[in-house]
């Protein structure tokens, strides 16, 4: 099937949701899918495997401040938003942003696989409110295959999804580029990344939605897609007799 038959069944499946909700639900678990296996995946595959450190003496003289856990945290909330502003653009902008984000996160477990690396973290003594977040933090995060960052990538490419482009407003697209340099900063500040891991991150996502704008690859990405709403919406007609 080429992509008009597909948008063809889609719309006729979709007597009770918008196309660009089911765009957007079947999107946003893709990259939850997606970031489960690059991280979680990456790390049952190397814990056994010797990791490499890329801290930088200048890491050891930026400031640990626990109270950027609340951006480093609340950047999910960020990510959730701009994933639904994204699918509301027109379909090849939104194919661009999400083919991109997918690209990523596949070059983050190759390298994960190939490259592991670790940071080392300080002890949390403190007895304030963020300092047991950060505790929980360095307890669910081991704190390996930091390099590029994920949270990096995923939050820069936020802003270049919406760089540029007028159908955005001028103060949500400053607002985004903002929060995605807090995102950068709050992984150094928080003891999760160096600064090469900031910058890895950073680049990738800019090299990935360049490699997005290839009509092959954005294209392969579509289809890909449409199959997985059309997938979606027929177990959902099947199950809730919609």
């Amino acid at each position: 099937m080429d992509c008009m038959p597909m948008r063809e069944i889609i719309c006729k499946m979709n007597k009770h949701t918008p196309n660009t909700e089911s765009y957007f639900w079947v999107s946003l678990s893709l990259m939850l899918v997606s970031n489960v296996v690059t991280f979680q995946g990456s790390h049952l595959l190397t814990k056994n495997l010797h990791h490499f450190s890329l801290a930088l003496p200048v890491d050891s003289a930026l400031p640990f401040i626990p109270w950027t856990i609340s951006i480093y945290f609340g950047c999910f909330l960020f990510w959730f938003a701009m994933y639904r502003l994204i699918a509301r653009l027109p379909r090849e902008r939104a194919d661009r942003f999400f083919c991109a984000n997918l690209l990523g996160k596949s070059v983050c477990f190759f390298i994960f696989l190939l490259f592991p690396t670790a940071i080392g973290r300080p002890e949390v003594n403190g007895m304030t409110a963020w300092d047991s977040f950060m505790r929980f933090l360095y307890w669910i995060d081991p704190g390996d295959n930091i390099f590029p960052s994920l949270h990096c990538m995923i939050a820069w490419l936020c802003w270049v999804g919406v760089r540029g482009n007028k159908q955005v407003p001028l103060l949500w697209r400053i607002m985004t580029l903002i929060m995605a340099m807090l995102v950068c900063l709050s992984t150094l500040t928080t003891r999760q990344h160096v600064l090469l891991d900031v910058f890895g991150g950073i680049l990738l996502s800019e090299f990935c939605y360049c490699l997005s704008d290839l009509p092959a690859l954005c294209k392969l990405y579509t289809n890909f897609i449409d199959r997985l709403i059309i997938r979606m919406l027929s177990i959902r007609k099947k199950y809730f007799h919609e």
